[in-house]
């Protein structure tokens, strides 16, 4: 199996600046790790059936593959 680079974006802008925005809490703690483990391994979580991907994501985000990953007590 071929390791490829994962980049892990924000949405757009105004989740970033929110993201940006928390202090050092448990949530901003936990959506670190999950941006650590998903660029160390993309496939982690688990995958939404493309069917039941939004067409708004498609269009808007252009992508045709979607992961949940659980955040602790969520």
């Amino acid at each position: 199996m071929i390791n490829k680079k994962c980049e892990v974006q924000f949405a757009n802008e105004k989740v970033k600046e929110a993201f940006n925005k928390l202090d050092n809490s448990d949530l901003k703690k936990f959506i670190e790790r999950a941006l650590c483990d998903i660029q160390a391994n993309p496939f982690c979580g688990v995958q939404i059936p493309k069917k039941l991907i939004p067409s708004e994501y498609i269009n808007k985000f252009n992508i045709h593959n979607v992961w949940k990953y659980n955040l602790p007590n969520a």
